[in-house]
C-alpha cells in the first residue's frame, strides 16, 4: 500500500473515472491478466491528486509510447532495466509481465540483471542496456565512448526515443517515493528483482512475485 492513499473512484470526477476505466484496459491489453493486489493502477490514483500533472504526465508519456523506430523488445529490456535500477517493484511487477506477454522467456527475465555474462541478448540488446545503464545512474554515466558505440547501431531518432523513454522510466521514481508495491502482475510467476541500497538487499537471484 503506498504512503498516502490515491484518489478512490467514487470520489473521482467522471474525467478521471474516465481516465481509471482507459488506465484499466490499457493494463489488460499490455499484461494480458488482471492484477492479483488492489486496482493495478495505484499511480494513477495518486498523481491523481494533482489533476493538472496527471494530464501533462499522461501526454508526455503517450507521446513516447507511440513512437514505433526501435524495436519493441529492446524497448521493454530497456525500460524493464531501468525500472529494476530506480527500485519500483510496481513496475518490475509490471515490466516483467509486459515483457514475458510480448514474447520473452523466464530464462531472459532472470538473466537480466547480469545481461553481460548471457548469452540470450544480442550485441545490440546488450549495447542498448548498457546505454539504459549508463543513463539511469545518479549522475549520469554516458562516456563519449558508450555514445559512439550507440551512434554505430542506432540512429539519431532512434537515440532520441530510446533516451526520452529512459526519461519516462526516470518518472517511475514517483512510486518508489511513494512506497507503491506490486501490483501482482506477475503473481506466481518469475520477476526481475527491484535494486535496492546494499543494507536493505538480497543476493540477486530468482524471484517470483508475491
Amino acid at each position: 500500500m503506498a504512503r498516502i492513499q490515491g484518489v478512490p473512484r467514487d470520489q473521482a470526477g467522471p474525467m478521471l473515472k474516465l481516465v481509471y476505466s482507459l488506465m484499466r484496459r490499457g493494463m489488460k491489453q499490455m499484461t494480458g491478466r488482471d492484477a492479483a493486489h488492489g486496482s493495478g493502477i495505484e499511480p494513477i490514483e495518486v498523481w491523481a491528486h494533482q489533476p493538472k500533472m496527471m494530464r501533462g504526465m499522461g501526454k508526455f508519456q503517450q507521446a513516447v509510447r507511440k513512437a514505433n523506430g526501435v524495436d519493441e523488445r529492446t524497448k521493454n529490456l530497456v525500460e524493464l532495466k531501468g525500472a529494476q535500477m530506480i527500485g519500483c517493484e510496481f513496475c518490475v511487477d509490471l515490466g516483467s509481465q509486459i515483457c514475458r506477454n510480448s514474447g520473452l522467456s523466464d530464462d531472459e527475465l532472470l538473466a537480466l540483471p547480469r545481461y553481460q555474462q548471457s548469452d540470450l541478448f544480442t550485441e545490440r540488446e546488450k549495447l542498448a542496456l548498457d546505454y539504459a545503464v549508463g543513463v539511469m545512474r545518479t549522475p549520469v554515466d554516458v562516456s563519449d565512448e558508450l555514445f559512439a558505440r550507440m551512434k554505430a547501431h542506432f540512429s539519431d531518432e532512434q537515440m532520441v526515443e530510446i533516451t526520452a523513454l529512459l526519461t519516462v522510466v526516470n518518472l517511475d521514481r514517483f512510486n518508489a517515493a511513494f512506497g507503491i508495491g506490486s501490483a501482482g502482475f506477475s503473481e506466481g510467476m518469475v520477476c526481475v528483482p527491484p535494486d535496492r541500497p546494499a543494507a536493505m538487499s538480497e543476493p540477486v537471484g530468482i524471484t517470483r512475485s508475491r
